[in-house]
């Protein structure tokens, strides 16, 4: 039974953020999809998610640090003396009594076994602990999160799952599977498998809640007179209309086309970035002083200073 301070490599103060800092960077080292075949690995690993699971659960945290529950997360019986007073501080003395004279109330040092442990699985006494939970993290690509899809995972403990990723699951969100993590040792109920589901960056797109953001570079000549530009989404490819006389940062947005989400699915915002030559080119040079001599024009008012 490890101290799962100590299988993190921290203090007994530690912070949540330190613990999480931890995990995440021994879960990283010992993960078993970069570890195959590597036996102490994946021990290495299960410890680290036993030692995380609990850690990361304030309640379960607070018992441990008192004594109230072991590393497992099993009950101590801390401070229990079942051979001359209940709980600290009771005032109830026992003694045995293997004649069920006054003291036990009828039976021998089994009954008082039978009364701290209880009759697991038969209705009596304490019931059996749960199994315990085992902990994940599972990256999807960007697109994998948008529109659902279904994984494969090996965890911690050796058992393979087929995990459903829900369309529009975001960043961070956990995803639970009852009775898919450890078993009881008491035969009790088993543990929850906890997918923890890590969403990649996408080269182009960007999550804003269930919309999604979209930069578009166009050229000059394009947002003056206008076009119709083929531009990606979740879906394919779609046209977009560009209106004439646009602006660099002008939003346009394509309904329907973001994350699905309760109530619909959010929109695609696409965002016109007006994009020069890259080269210098004298008839817009020429161009351009011809504008600003006979069609002058300011885009900076009071706000910045400018009154005209």
């Amino acid at each position: 039974m490890l101290d799962p301070y100590k299988v993190l490599g921290l203090s007994k103060g530690a912070s949540t953020k330190d613990i999480k800092k931890a995990y995440r960077t021994l879960a990283k080292k010992y993960h078993p999809d970069t570890n195959k075949g590597d036996d102490e690995a994946a021990r290495k690993f299960s410890e680290i998610s036993a030692a995380n699971d609990l850690l990361s659960d304030e309640e379960k945290r607070g018992q441990f640090d008192r004594g109230e529950i072991d590393a497992e997360g099993n009950p101590t019986f801390k401070g229990y003396n079942p051979f001359g007073g209940g709980r600290p501080g009771g005032g109830t003395h026992r003694r045995w009594s293997s004649s069920g004279g006054p003291g036990m109330g009828g039976g021998g040092p089994e009954d008082i076994f039978a009364e701290i442990f209880g009759n697991f699985g038969q209705g009596g006494g304490r019931a059996a602990a749960r199994g315990q939970d085992v902990s994940y993290r599972l990256k999807v690509s960007f697109l994998e999160a948008a529109k659902g899809e279904r994984k494969r995972v090996t965890m911690p403990n050796g058992k393979t799952l087929d995990v459903n990723i829900p369309a529009g699951v975001s960043d961070g969100q956990q995803i639970r599977l009852r009775g898919q993590g450890e078993p009881s040792m008491g035969g009790g109920t088993a543990g929850d498998a906890l997918i923890t589901v890590e969403v990649e960056t996408h080269a182009l797109f960007e999550r804003v809640g269930s919309d999604i953001r979209l930069e578009l570079p166009v050229t000059l000549y394009e947002a003056v007179l206008g076009a119709k530009i083929r531009v990606p989404t979740l879906e394919g490819s779609v046209e977009l209309k560009i209106p004439p006389n646009s602006s660099s940062g002008r939003i346009l947005r394509l309904k329907g086309k973001g994350i699905a989400a309760k109530g619909g699915s959010g929109d695609q915002l696409v965002i016109l970035r007006v994009m020069l030559p890259k080269d210098a080119d004298e008839r817009l040079e020429n161009l351009a002083r011809e504008l600003e001599e006979n069609a002058p024009y300011t885009v900076r008012g009071d706000k910045f200073g400018n009154n005209s």
